[in-house]
Formats: structure tokens, C-alpha cells, sequence
């Protein structure tokens, strides 16, 4: 059965501007592309920018785009780096990053990656996921830097997760889907939705 957690889109408008990157991720190639996601996620970040209307005479419209190409580009290699990092090779599935714009009284952007796990990692993803949208996330963040400094090797910090709250205000959102010929394996789609 799907789980969807936090503020996700299920369905994205159609007729809508999109860009969806895949990896298909090895063990060998992901030790290699950890150097490569950044890459990606500024590549995405500039795509982006090039949506974002710019008053050339404006030296603040500049600011603002370059802040906006910051957010995102950061962003996107959290997200990035947590789909590749808690993939299940054994899946035999890819990794995707994406991004969908959206039209509201302001753009938005719906940042996502999706990347697939199996029963106990998305059993334990969706307890961090709980107590995460149930917190205060500065106090949160707080009490995981200082857990993270205690033990160097723990799996799963969150610092990423609640820095995109916390400095970028944006809305996290999650789904969990059992792939329908392997039950055992779950489609994991995490969501981020920014203004620009």
C-alpha cells in the first residue's frame, strides 16, 4: 500500500516545463559520482534560473537569482546524495532527480529524487520522517548536530532535511510505494517544494 508523508504532490499539472535526470547507479559508480552529483544539482539550479524573469538593470533581481540558484543547487545534492547513498542496488532500478514548476500566486518548484530500498529502509526512513514533520525543526536540528558529533558512523542525520526547512523554508513530502512485481522492494520519491 502507498504511504505519503508531508507536503507531496501526487500528480503534477500537465502541459507544465519539467526536467527529470537518471542514474543508474552501481557501487563502483556511485563512489565515483559523489564527485558528479553537485554537478548535477548546480546543472539543475541553472536550468532553473533560466525560467526566473531578470530585470538586467535591476543589481537586486541579480541577488535574488543567485540566491534562489544557491537554494536550489543545494537542495537538489541533498537529495540527490540521499537517494544514492540509501539505494538498493539489488533493485535494478535508476535514480531520478527531477524538478516540475508549478504555477500559484508565486513559481514554485517541486524538487524530487526517487530511488528505491527495501522493507527495513523504509521502515526506518518513515519513523525519522515522523518524528521530523512532528518536531520543532531548529530544536531538531540542534539535538541532531549534537547526536552526529557523538557518533560520527550514525546512518541517518537528517541535517540536510531540516537545513532545507529551516534556511530555505521549504515544504518536504515523501511517498512509499511497493513496486507491484516485488513487494519487497519500495519506491521511495522525495519531494521538496521551494518558491522562487
Amino acid at each position: 500500500m502507498n504511504q505519503v508523508f508531508g507536503d507531496f504532490i501526487q500528480e503534477f499539472p500537465p502541459n507544465h516545463d519539467s526536467l527529470e535526470l537518471s542514474f543508474t547507479p552501481t557501487s563502483e559508480r556511485i563512489k565515483n559520482r559523489w564527485r558528479n552529483q553537485r554537478l548535477s544539482a548546480h546543472f539543475m539550479a541553472d536550468y532553473i534560473g533560466n525560467f526566473l524573469p531578470l530585470d538586467k538593470d535591476n543589481p537586486e533581481e541579480e541577488k535574488r537569482i543567485k540566491e534562489i540558484k544557491g537554494a536550489v543547487s543545494y537542495i537538489a545534492n541533498e537529495l540527490l546524495e540521499n537517494a544514492m547513498k540509501f539505494h538498493l542496488e539489488a533493485s535494478n532500478t535508476k535514480v531520478k532527480l527531477g524538478v516540475h514548476f508549478l504555477d500559484a500566486a508565486e513559481l514554485i518548484v517541486a524538487i524530487f529524487t526517487k530511488n528505491s530500498t527495501d522493507r527495513n529502509g523504509a521502515d526506518k526512513f518513515q519513523v525519522f520522517i515522523q518524528t521530523l514533520l512532528a518536531c520543532d525543526p531548529e530544536e531538531f536540528y540542534i539535538q541532531q548536530v549534537e547526536a552526529s558529533a557523538e557518533d560520527e558512523n550514525a546512518e541517518m542525520s537528517g541535517l540536510g532535511f531540516l537545513t532545507m526547512i529551516n534556511d530555505y523554508q521549504a515544504g518536504l513530502g515523501w511517498k512509499f510505494e511497493p513496486q507491484p512485481s516485488a513487494p519487497e522492494i519500495i519506491t521511495v520519491t522525495s519531494m521538496a517544494l521551494v518558491s522562487v
